[in-house]
This record gives structure tokens, C-alpha cells and sequence, in this order.
């Protein structure tokens, strides 16, 4: 089980679903663009405290960025 692509999966879906880009999810959460790109990807490993800031941008709870 990949956990950073399941995240990544994740917050992709919960963004598109909100008709966000990733530009503004990046501004939401404060943080880098690139660092979202790589997140959605599989190839970032997001801290605790990144999941929770990107579940906030989302409208959501860190543990729905988790949910297989």
C-alpha cells in the first residue's frame, strides 16, 4: 500500500470535485505550488500538519486525506 499515492489520489479528487486548480489550493493551505503538484503525484510526503492544512483548504478532515 503506497500511502503518499492514496493521499495524493485523494487530495486530486477532493480538489477537482471543488473546481479548484491546484494554484489556488496552494494559496489556501500556504504553500508551494510544486509541493501540491508533487503531493498529488505520490511523490511528496506531506508532515501532519500539511494534511492538515490541505484538509482545511478542501473543507474536509485530515483523515478523509488518508481514506483508502
Amino acid at each position: 500500500m503506497d500511502w503518499r499515492a492514496i493521499v495524493g489520489g485523494n487530495v486530486r479528487r477532493l480538489r477537482q470535485a471543488r473546481q479548484m486548480t491546484q494554484e489556488q489550493l496552494a494559496f489556501d493551505a500556504d504553500l508551494d505550488l510544486t509541493y501540491v503538484g508533487g503531493i498529488e503525484r505520490g511523490k511528496r510526503n506531506p508532515s501532519l500538519l500539511v494534511l492538515a492544512r490541505l484538509a482545511k483548504a478542501l473543507g474536509v478532515t485530515p483523515a478523509d486525506l488518508i481514506r483508502e
